[in-house]
């Protein structure tokens, strides 16, 4: 008995393992996330929609809606504004990577704006011994302006058109060159109040489709990438409590409008697949890619769902002073698992504004766990008329 039993647990060991074994190799095979050139496209610019869990297409209007909805730039009080922000990227193992984003608007009336923003991500210094000993600084880096207007008291329209250097080449050759790319932005906003008892609510929702646009070349290669078309969309309620006290929630939904790289199937010889990621994949054009994008995941609908990101904010907001934020971000494990809560503040004076946030992520794959953001927004209106008062004394 006690022999039958010792070949038992054995054999319940060795079928333990290889199922052990078989779903983590199920796994892998099934990690299969939407690729893209220009990534640093996808990272969230300012500390305010960090803090948030990265929301921000149907949000209060601020200084750095040109990235998250440059159609909620009419509704801004500001007449005039400008903001910075500042983000590191992989703070835990280098130095020198961060994402510098600057922003302006200027409202024409009181129904349009023109805006505008730069960001530059700068990938540090790259020794590279097989070249000579020489260092190198690859960056990216992108500039856009844009005209929004509403066309009620309600709704709004924005076109963004965008300029992409992508100088990330490691091999300097005559046929190496960065890529360089063109693409818009296409966002609506809507506006709206309700009564909640004696208090008046708002309830805000937008869209944006971003980076509609030209595929990327690299010199050298003979095969183009697809930027980070990315679709946006979300609500957002704001309730106040008091005079002094005011509390909003919001949601966004990503997704990359981009198509998945085909996977090998199996038994399908090499150069059978090659010749099929050549034409399902590198011979598609980028707005071809757009509607295909909604249809070819491997696994079919489910596979579809979880392409889609999901984020959750809450905002604070006392006197319209201060403000503490938090949220949540979600991406499923097979399309990056990029899975992390955020928290944050911010100060408003009637000149600028100063916002921090502060992520730590769930899963081990988010590049910005344990770091800060910092934001700073400059109403020009506010510098204006204290530098008048300045003046007249």
């Amino acid at each position: 008995m006690k022999a039958n039993n010792i070949i038992r647990i054995l054999l319940l060991c060795v079928a333990a393992c290889s199922t052990e074994a078989i779903l983590a190799q199920d796994k892998q095979n099934m990690f299969n996330p939407v690729n893209t050139s220009v990534t640093s496209l996808a990272i969230a610019p300012d500390a305010r929609a960090g803090a948030m869990g990265d929301i921000g297409v149907a949000t209060e209007a601020d200084v750095n809606s040109q990235y998250w909805n440059p159609a909620k730039y009419p509704f801004n009080v500001a007449r005039a504004g400008v903001g910075i922000s500042y983000t590191p990227w992989l703070r835990k193992l280098v130095n020198d990577i961060n994402l510098a984003n600057m922003s302006g608007f200027y409202r024409i009336g009181d129904y349009s704006a023109v805006h505008a923003s730069l960001r530059y991500f700068s990938l540090g210094e790259v020794y590279l011994a097989d070249m000579d000993d020489m260092t190198i600084k690859p960056y990216e880096m992108a500039i856009d302006a844009g005209y929004s207007r509403m066309l009620s008291e309600t709704f709004s329209m924005a076109v963004n058109l965008r300029f992409i250097l992508s100088d990330i080449k490691y091999d300097y050759t005559a046929e190496s060159s960065a890529g360089k790319a063109f693409a818009a932005d296409i966002a609506l906003y809507r506006l709206g109040y309700f009564m909640a008892g004696n208090r008046e609510c708002s309830f805000g929702w937008g869209l944006n489709i971003s980076n509609i646009g030209s595929k990327i070349t690299y010199g050298g290669s003979d095969n183009s990438e697809f930027i980070p078309t990315n679709l946006r969309l979300g609500c957002n309620v704001t309730i106040p409590f008091n005079e002094y006290n005011k509390f909003s929630f919001g949601i966004d939904m990503n997704k990359l409008l981009v198509p998945t790289y085909p996977k090998q199937k199996e038994g399908e010889a090499d150069n059978d697949y090659e010749d099929r990621v050549q034409k399902d994949y590198y011979d598609v054009s980028s707005i071809a890619g757009i509607f295909k994008s909604f249809g070819d995941a491997p696994n079919g609908f489910k596979e579809e769902m979880e392409e889609i990101q999901w984020s959750f904010g809450a905002e604070y907001t006392y006197n319209d002073r201060f403000m503490l934020r938090a949220g949540y971000h979600h991406e499923a494990e097979n399309k990056g698992n990029r899975k992390y809560f955020t928290v944050g503040a911010g100060f408003h004076m009637s000149v600028f504004t100063v916002d921090a946030a502060y992520v730590f992520s769930t899963a081990q794959t988010n590049p910005l766990d344990q770091t800060m953001r910092f934001s700073l927004a400059f109403d020009l209106d506010g510098m204006r008329d204290l530098f008048g008062r300045a003046r007249r004394r």
